[in-house]
């Protein structure tokens, strides 16, 4: 386990005085979702990742879902009420919100976009989520998460 530094995701948890637990990990041993639910050795039922796409209309979408599963774009245009949505080109990512691929978290991005999450959430006690930077996480309950970013809760995979 590394030494855990602030990420700006746990800047903006700790400025609202949101409870949270922040777990690090090796980000070169993880690649996938569940390697990283493995490392942090937590059901993967719990960790969360976070999607970006972009609509028919040219209009961007968040959608947070379990890292074993996988988000149904159909489910995901139905749930924003677009006709049609696809994930946007990794290139497109840093400029748009601010993160990497890896390290895109919900929380503190440029600006917010309509967020879904998988309704599975509400099964969880806490959900686990990158914290803004690849080898950090966050973990807190939906309801607290509700207190930093508008969301909808709906099932989209």
């Amino acid at each position: 386990m590394k030494k855990q530094e602030k990420t700006n995701v746990m800047r903006i948890l700790e400025q609202k005085k949101i409870p949270y637990e922040g777990h690090a990990y090796d980000a070169s041993e993880a690649v996938s979702g569940t390697e990283v639910a493995a490392i942090l050795n937590q059901n993967p039922k719990q960790v969360f990742k976070t999607l970006v796409t972009v609509g028919a209309s040219k209009k961007n979408y968040v959608f947070v879902i379990p890292v074993q599963m996988e988000l149904n774009l159909k489910k995901a245009a139905k749930a924003v009420g677009e006709k049609s949505i696809e994930m946007i080109k990794s290139k497109e990512l840093l400029p748009l919100t601010g993160y990497i691929h890896g390290g895109c978290s919900p929380i503190g991005m440029k600006k917010f976009f309509t967020t879904v999450i998988h309704e599975s959430a509400l099964e969880c006690d806490t959900i686990i989520f990158s914290g803004g930077k690849l080898g950090y996480q966050v973990e807190l309950t939906v309801e607290n998460l509700k207190n930093v970013i508008p969301f909808t809760l709906q099932d989209i995979c």
